[in-house]
């Protein structure tokens, strides 16, 4: 248990705004990404753990909650913090338009008569 408690204290003090924060959105979601990434292991080997499989859906459920928060109060900190954690691979896009699909949308429509 002790091991626990110290990666715990670890990533508080990895990711906190000030020196007493234990819970700004940043340290629940590097807590929940720290907890996501142990259960993950766990069923490598213990593939049939059905039920604590539940308890995985549930943290990437709250934990993504957490970012909705965060990208709609401060997208610079939401940006920030997937980073660090390295748990989007990529931010959203505008769709890409084929060339001729762009030709189409810029050219002049007839004049309605």
């Amino acid at each position: 248990m002790a091991v626990v408690q110290e990666r715990t204290k670890e990533v508080v003090q990895a990711y906190r705004r000030h020196a007493s924060d234990t819970g700004s959105p940043e340290v629940q979601v590097a807590l929940l990404t720290n907890r996501i990434g142990y259960l993950t292991e766990h069923f490598k080997v213990h593939r049939k753990d059905h039920h604590s499989r539940r308890g995985l859906l549930k943290l990437v459920g709250q934990r993504r909650r957490l970012l909705d928060y965060l990208k709609g109060r401060d997208f610079q900190r939401y940006k920030s913090v997937i980073e660090q954690l390295g748990i989007r691979k990529y931010l959203p896009v505008l769709p890409s338009f084929s060339p001729s699909r762009v030709q189409k949308l810029l050219r002049p429509r007839a004049a309605e008569e």
